[in-house]
């Protein structure tokens, strides 16, 4: 049985569909990582993995992109980050998305929040560099504000 959408008590659009939103823009922001590795020419699972850093299992898990609700954990974006292979294309995307994640696009709480940036600390250095890819802006960010 089907149950209709209804307007959330403040006129407003249903939570439901918000945080299908949240996890849609999510999930497509993890796919570019894939789609940016194979732009530069990483096209096997074997050769991703090995510029994200990551084993093979959890390459394939990430580019899947098929989280449930909380998307990459900040572990997993660290050891990407400092993987010495990561191409600039990846790390760009990489550093939107945790910019993304911050700004609380992807539907997160402040709790959540405040457990993914004192996760991702060890690697603010590398963040706040400039990406070098033309085009492209500064993207740095302070999990403090």
């Amino acid at each position: 049985m089907k149950v209709p959408l209804q307007s959330a008590p403040s006129g407003g659009i249903s939570p439901c569909i918000r945080i299908r939103d949240h996890k849609s823009r999510q999930a497509i922001r993890i796919k570019e990582l894939g789609a940016a590795l194979t732009a530069d020419g990483l096209v096997t699972l074997d050769e991703q993995a090995r510029a994200l850093g990551l084993s093979r299992s959890t390459a394939w898990a990430v580019l899947k992109a098929n989280h449930k609700a909380s998307g990459l954990a900040a572990g997993t974006i660290n050891q990407m980050l400092s993987s010495p292979a990561l191409p600039p294309r990846a790390r760009a995307t990489i550093l939107t998305y945790v910019e993304e994640k911050f700004a609380g696009l992807y539907g997160h709480n402040e709790e959540q929040l405040g457990r993914f940036a004192a996760g991702v600390r060890s690697v603010q250095s590398r963040l706040l560099a400039p990406v070098s890819q033309p085009g492209s802006s500064h993207l740095g960010w302070s999990p403090d504000g």
